[in-house]
């Protein structure tokens, strides 16, 4: 991650050059995942993520190392950790709230799966949208979401909207 991290901070930097309008689509009902490029291997992705006030990713993992940028506006990180320590099945999940990151413009986060980053990402209602760069170490197609009050989790697939260029 101390590698990659800077690598991020130079494409949020560049983003006008190399984004196009495509990678700024957005959506009414629900955050919007725009692919940028996703490698043939699947051991690598990056996408811009468009919020539009009011949405939020469900509390969910990713199975993989990833380091997210903010191009645009604000966003916000909810942190969960899980009470016993490793997750080893789908139900009997015990998850308590962490902390709160907001990532302003420039901002770079990063993450590791072991153990797994349970959180949940979006822009609150009262703020502007924001656009976010996410780069993963593998195709980002799917991930567990989590029912904190239930204690369970189920692997769903997760749509995104492909690049022409």
């Amino acid at each position: 991650m101390t590698a990659i991290a800077p690598l991020m901070h130079e494409l949020i930097a560049d983003a006008d050059a190399f984004l196009s309008d495509e990678h700024f689509r957005s959506d009414p009902d629900h955050y919007a995942r725009n692919a940028i490029y996703i490698c043939p291997k699947g051991d690598l992705s990056l996408f811009s993520l468009v919020w539009l006030p009011g949405q939020w990713t469900p509390v969910h993992d990713h199975g993989s190392w990833g380091v997210v940028g903010v191009v645009r506006g604000m966003l916000e990180e909810r942190s969960y950790m899980s009470v016993a320590g490793e997750i080893h099945g789908d139900s009997g999940i015990g998850l308590k709230r962490g902390g709160v990151t907001l990532l302003s413009p420039s901002a770079i986060s990063s993450f590791v799966p072991n153990p797994d980053h349970i959180h949940m990402t979006g822009v609150p209602a009262e703020r502007q949208i924001c656009v976010s760069l996410h780069l993963y170490g593998r195709n980002m197609d799917s991930f567990h979401i989590y029912d904190v009050a239930a204690g369970t989790r189920r692997l769903i697939e997760v749509p995104h909207y492909e690049s022409t260029g």
